[in-house]
């Protein structure tokens, strides 16, 4: 919700894109009234320096995020490289006419996702000393102190893998691959459009698990479980996609289940997160060059301490394809 002259008004949703050196003033202009709104550091920050022009060359070298509320200038984020597969995140600003409105959120998710697109497999940032609220902002993103700095901390933080699908059996051998790493009591959260090939990813998981019998989406019973010989976790398959809150989700008792199974949760995003620290986020976008690409996000201590760089081995990734 916005103040205007002491009333309430709803916010219109943002609107967050990869930016272009077309959206360079509009930045600048975010970038400018947001480090200018913040007090006064020693030594003064430089962003007050940034042009259009420099703007628009950092985008053309690495890229960057840019919001918009309503067709007006809302917030920043400049991604560029340090080192071979570590991304930065540099002026971070969102328009203190939009603060507080989840836009920082929004543009951080998405700067994620669009460095471990360009084949980053971390990213770092720099923040003042003086700034706590922000050290604090970047730690509930799961940003964890690297290092000191001059005047201030390097944050980092892993990001998500990134694996080309270029066919279906592509993304079923993603899921016999993912079988290989999960273990009872894990949750994996797939999220995408209708059609992504969620399903198809469960189904090559649950082949993978030895699941005796067909794995097909539990529409309309919301919640099927799988057996699988051997002494292998149990597959409990859900699509929450009809469900309206966390707590439908817990009337489906998964957490009884949860200790000898994997849960495979789909449309599960804004509903597992109150009762899974611990989890493995899967989102299969659109790629225009036709196919798929998966983001395997790890979440929690259980999947950050994980090696997922074989799960690109059941789809070479395509640096062009990751780059474009």
């Amino acid at each position: 919700m916005s103040n205007l002259a002491g009333v309430s008004v709803p916010l219109p949703e943002p609107v967050v894109v990869v930016a272009s050196p077309d959206d360079a003033p509009a930045m600048v202009e975010v970038v400018h009234a947001a480090f200018g709104a913040r007090p006064a550091v020693d030594p003064p920050s430089t962003a007050g320096a940034e042009t259009v022009g420099t703007i628009a060359e950092a985008l053309r070298r690495g890229g960057g995020v840019y919001a918009s509320v309503d067709g007006r200038p809302a917030g920043a984020i400049l991604v560029g490289s340090t080192a071979e597969g570590v991304a930065t995140f540099a002026r971070v600003s969102v328009h203190p006419d939009f603060q507080r409105h989840g836009i920082a959120s929004a543009m951080v998710a998405a700067a994620e996702d669009l460095a471990a697109l360009q084949g980053h497999h971390r990213v770092d940032l720099f923040a003042r000393e003086e700034f706590g609220e922000l050290i604090t902002f970047w730690s509930h993103r799961g940003f964890r102190v690297a290092r000191l700095a001059p005047h201030g901390v390097v944050l980092s933080k892993r990001l998500p893998h990134a694996v080309v699908l270029r066919t279906g059996e592509d993304t079923h051998a993603l899921g016999r691959r993912l079988a290989e790493l999960v273990r009872p009591g894990d949750l994996v959260v797939l999220s995408g459009e209708l059609g992504a090939g969620k399903t198809t990813l469960t189904q090559g998981l649950g082949e993978g698990l030895g699941v005796t019998g067909p794995v097909i989406s539990p529409t309309f019973v919301l919640s099927r479980v799988h057996a699988t010989p051997g002494g292998r976790p149990t597959l409990v398959h859900v699509d929450a996609y009809r469900l309206r809150g966390p707590g439908e989700l817990d009337d489906l008792d998964l957490d009884l289940s949860a200790p000898t199974s994997v849960t495979v949760v789909e449309w599960g995003r804004g509903l597992v997160e109150h009762a899974w620290d611990d989890r493995l986020e899967v989102d299969l976008l659109h790629d225009p060059e036709g196919g798929r690409i998966a983001l395997v996000r790890p979440v929690g201590d259980r999947w950050t301490a994980a090696d997922l760089s074989e799960l690109g081995r059941t789809a070479p990734a395509d640096e062009e394809a990751l780059r474009a």
